[in-house]
């Protein structure tokens, strides 16, 4: 009856729980939505040309509670039908994991203030140390490393949520730094320079009180508004220390990773090992073996130097494969299915131009990989492009297979777009999700951005992969022009759906830094790492797409996975802060050349220095599951808790890993206090047994009466 008791209260305690822990909800109320309106005097989205009107500077000057655009929408005034202002009861304190773990906080925070619709948090950077908080300190927080540019007062920054917040700015070699001093607590604003994908500074006639402006289009979804008084400008240079720092190449400066000292526990930069990895696929075997003839990247610039190829092929005849191969990057191996001995092989497209050039020396390769699979007569290559746009690369010197010329080979053609596409589908992407949002039209526009659909197509592509090497047992090879875009994408998805190690955090990790960054995915040129060329058509949201299709996984195998989307996020957040030196630079050479791995920090020294905060508690270990997610529509869905985090008035999905570490916590108190109770009923009834068989107990006790 006792363990009945306290079961039932201990069972009222967890059922009297919160959605979302209580401290979680005081961290989800620190919030800061940044950016501006996609609209001013016309169409502002993405990487358009802005405006050089600056009515919206000295009307925010004048109404500073609500933002106005003169040739925009108006955003009311918070009333008690639609308030806006936010609830902060102060600002992210703790490390670097805190500041991730209060935007996830922040993204739901909607769903926990029930009536209050809040603003979306700041994201600051682990600059809080040893426990102070940023509303305590009146210079902004500094990383090891970190120093100092330009300090300026009674800036503005327009929010578009709240109105004009007046403050004090700070730009270091790092970030920029926004602290109110109207507001109690402090209104923070922290930017990585690195998100900036552009500065732009509207200039006044006049020289009143906020007169000039700056417009800061992010990479991360937003864009920001600032203004400030003319003499200011011109004495303390906002506009062109945002511009030096934020664009560092641009300007003959280093990156800040190069600059970052902080020092943690794990060396990241010792997650991947290419033979190691190689090894535990069961590499070098008859078949294949581990070659190290690229070790002076001579054979292919972006290749690592370190690369599996079929036993039987000379040095030679790789030089000749590599000559018909576009950038010589010839096929080679990225995963061996460890049964079947079926292969995962990537490369460029042939180049085979408009007179159907042929290679004998790529022929007979393609049929050693093909021979390399004993369970299998055929080689499926699955080449990522469009049909049409093949074609076309073919007429100007480019090209694909031909069965005729490769006589055991089916092609087949994903039609995936090109870069020049997925970049305008996010740039229309962005235009939808910040800041206003049409709830009547919220699906249709999705809709029209066709990014879903995007998905779609690489996680169908992937899927296809993934059966012919575990149903099929067939090898597969896989390219698309030059190798390094939706090659990539698509062989690190199938390696995904194929391999649980993959799945784990570190195994994770591993496959980052073999797929994308030992074979040259070019991340300086996709995302731009300090450089002012914001029009630049080599930027495109490859790496995002590729991370956007992992969440999609998780969602639909909540337990395959190791991690949780706080790890996500934050791969994200670090492929453009430039914090880290994992995803700078495009090749492995170019790395080597930059000290990258001896002068920064991997990003993963980070991560797996606290392990437990990217962690998914749902997480079991199926080894050798085989994972098909439905590459359906139906099935996909907006990764709100990413693209929407900013926008307070967009109602995230709950992340449900958020507060289930705290019910497990109170499932383990609950376990351990029914063991006590249990324990302490086993030994009421031993004592009571004890006393039972005692002759002293055995007569009844006499009575009398005084």
């Amino acid at each position: 009856m006792a363990i009945f008791l306290s079961t039932v209260l201990l069972f009222i305690r967890v059922t009297a729980l919160p959605s979302v822990p209580r401290e979680i909800t005081a961290k989800a109320l620190v919030m800061i939505a940044i950016t501006t309106p996609s609209k001013v005097r016309g169409e502002l989205g993405g990487d358009e040309p802005l405006s050089s009107d600056t009515g919206w500077i000295s009307i925010a000057a004048e109404a500073k509670h609500y933002w106005y655009c003169k040739a925009g929408p108006e955003v009311p005034r918070a009333t008690s039908e639609h308030p806006i202002a936010p609830q902060m009861v102060g600002s992210p304190t703790g490390s670097h994991v805190e500041w991730c773990k209060q935007l996830i906080a922040a993204t739901i925070s909607s769903q926990i203030s029930g009536s209050v619709t809040s603003e979306n948090v700041s994201r600051d950077y682990k600059a809080l140390r040893d426990g102070n908080k940023l509303a305590q300190m009146e210079e902004a927080p500094l990383f090891p490393g970190e120093s100092i540019k330009a300090t300026v007062k009674d800036v503005m920054y327009i929010c578009p949520f709240v109105g004009a917040v007046t403050g004090t700015l700070t730009v270091t070699d790092f970030k920029m730094y926004f602290k109110s001093v109207e507001r109690d607590p402090n209104f923070v604003l922290d930017v990585p320079l690195g998100v900036i994908s552009r500065v732009e500074k509207i200039g006044a006639q006049s020289h009143g009180d906020n007169s000039c402006g700056i417009e800061i289009v992010c990479k991360d979804m937003r864009n920001l508004r600032l203004a400030y008084k003319q003499e200011e400008q011109s004495k303390l240079g906002i506009f062109e220390n945002l511009n030096k720092h934020a664009f560092p190449l641009s300007n003959g400066q280093t990156l800040f990773a190069f600059n970052y000292k902080e020092k943690f526990p794990i060396n990241g930069w010792k997650v991947y090992d290419p033979v190691s990895e190689y090894k535990r696929q069961g590499l070098p075997n008859e078949s294949w073996k581990i070659s190290k003839v690229n070790s002076s990247y001579e054979l292919c610039d972006t290749y690592p130097a370190v690369i599996v190829v079929p036993t039987s092929v000379k040095d030679d005849d790789l030089s000749k494969v590599a000559a018909f191969r576009a950038k010589g990057r010839v096929p080679v191996l990225s995963w061996i299915h460890p049964e079947s001995q079926a292969t995962i092989t990537r490369c460029s497209q042939p180049l085979v131009g408009p007179n159907d050039k042929r290679c004998k020396e790529d022929e007979k390769y393609l049929q050693t990989i093909m021979d390399a699979n004993a369970q299998s007569h055929k080689l499926i290559i699955f080449d990522a492009r469009q049909n049409s746009v093949a074609d076309t690369n073919k007429a100007k010197g480019g090209g694909y297979e031909s069965e005729s010329a490769y006589p055991n080979a089916e092609l087949v053609f994903l039609e995936i777009h090109n870069i020049h596409v997925m970049r305008e589908s996010l740039r229309k992407l962005k235009e939808i999700v910040y800041p206003s949002i049409d709830e009547a039209r919220w699906l249709s526009n999705v809709d029209g951005t066709h990014w879903l659909e995007y998905i779609r197509m690489l996680l169908a592509g992937a899927v296809r992969i993934a059966d012919k090497i575990e149903s099929g047992k067939t090898s597969v090879v896989v390219h698309c022009s030059d190798g390094w875009d939706r090659t990539a994408q698509l062989t690190s998805l199938a390696m995904l759906m194929l391999d649980s190690y993959y799945r784990t955090i570190k195994g994770f990790e591993a496959l980052i830094e073999k797929e994308w960054i030992s074979f040259g995915h070019r991340f300086a040129l996709r995302v731009g790492h300090g450089n002012d060329n914001h029009a630049d058509a080599d930027r495109s949201p490859i790496f995002l797409q590729f991370i956007d299709c992992v969440w999609q996984m998780t969602r639909q195998f909540p337990s395959a996975f190791e991690f949780n989307e706080l790890f996500l996020i934050t791969i994200l957040d670090h492929l453009y802060s430039c914090l880290f030196g994992t995803f700078l630079c495009n090749c492995e050479q170019q790395r080597l050349k930059e000290d990258v791995y001896t002068k920064t920090i991997s990003l993963w020294s980070y991560v797996n220095s606290q392990l437990e905060e990217f962690s998914n508690p749902f997480f079991v270990n199926y080894e050798n599951h085989v994972l098909y997610p439905v590459a359906s529509l139906s099935h996909l869905e907006l990764w709100v808790n990413y693209y929407v985090r900013w926008n307070p008035r967009m109602r995230p999905q709950m992340p449900i890993h958020q507060n289930l570490k705290e019910l497990l916590a109170v499932k383990a108190e609950l376990q351990k206090r029914v063991e006590d109770l249990q324990r302490e009923v086993a030994t009421r009834a031993s004592s009571s047994s004890e006393r039972g068989s005692s002759p002293s107990h055995s007569v009844t006790p006499v009575h009398t009466s005084v």
